[in-house]
């Protein structure tokens, strides 16, 4: 199982862009408190759309409690990471796959990421900005195991319980 990790996500939108994401895509989300919002927050809710009710999610009180109870291999996502986030063989790893992100505006605990420096990540950018947006980065880190693995149980078409994959061949106006 896929699994994300927010660290002190401070965002409402960013977590329910990242909510809709873990629902369309069945990766579980974990949120470590503190959060910079109401679980119940409107925005956030707002966010996830009508979606949030298929959400599979934890809160968890700390990062140290989370891990204790939560085994599989852990990925750091950071702009202090020395590799890409496509550089791992996700496709043979054979347990669970924690994707660890920070919050909006410090990132990961420094000591964290210098104690797992060989499994942090980043995903490739120019020297313009420092980092992605949060809800954008999981996005991509989620699809690249995904991509790995052969996106297992999604739809590469339209599926019948929505439109149909034959939805633009039917289309009239």
């Amino acid at each position: 199982m896929i699994h994300v990790v927010l660290c002190q996500p401070e965002i409402p939108q960013n977590t329910g862009n990242i909510m809709r994401t873990c629902v369309g895509t069945g990766v579980k989300l974990h949120l470590i408190e503190p959060l910079g919002f109401k679980i119940d927050d409107k925005k956030l809710r707002r966010s996830a759309v009508d979606y949030y009710d298929f959400l599979n999610f934890e809160i968890h009180p700390n990062f140290d409690s989370f891990k204790k109870n939560h085994h599989g291999t852990y990925f750091y996502l950071s702009r202090y990471g020395k590799k890409s986030h496509s550089d791992p063989k996700y496709n043979e790893i054979n347990h669970d796959i924690y994707l660890v992100f920070g919050s909006e505006s410090y990132g990961i605990d420094r000591k964290l990421l210098s104690e797992n420096e060989s499994n942090t990540f980043r995903i490739p950018t120019n020297d313009k900005i420092r980092s992605l947006n949060l809800s954008n980065a999981v996005a991509i880190t989620v699809f690249e195991v995904l991509r790995q693995l052969g996106y297992p149980d999604l739809y590469e078409f339209e599926p019948d319980t929505l439109k149909g994959k034959d939805y633009l061949k039917n289309f009239k106006e």
